[in-house]
């Protein structure tokens, strides 16, 4: 795929992204849909299940658990309680990271 230099970020979309693998692949822009939407279900699957998915050279996520911790109200400065969560955490492939860092 051709290296594109801009000036400005712009912000793809689902279409964009879709757009973009059918013309690279020669793959209908129905049967990509469909696939992206397969990969977002088993991600969530996989996220669901507490596993880890990852696609070497692009990204990994995983759930991550956060502690209960007391933070401030953003308005008041009062102190409050952050209740325990999980969140999920993505980090970029080796090849990811060095296209953005140079």
């Amino acid at each position: 795929m051709a290296k594109r230099r801009k000036t400005q970020t712009m912000t793809y979309g689902t279409a964009d992204v879709i757009q973009m693998i059918a013309e690279e692949t020669g793959v209908s822009k129905k049967d990509v849909r469909a696939v992206l939407s397969c990969l977002k279900d088993c991600t969530i699957d996989i996220l669901e299940a507490g596993d880890t998915m990852e696609l070497r050279g692009f990204m990994k996520a995983s759930v991550t658990d956060r502690k209960a911790r007391t933070g401030r109200n953003p308005q008041t400065g009062e102190p409050m309680r952050i209740p325990a969560s999980r969140g999920v955490k993505i980090t970029a492939g080796a090849p990811l990271k060095k296209a953005v860092t140079g």
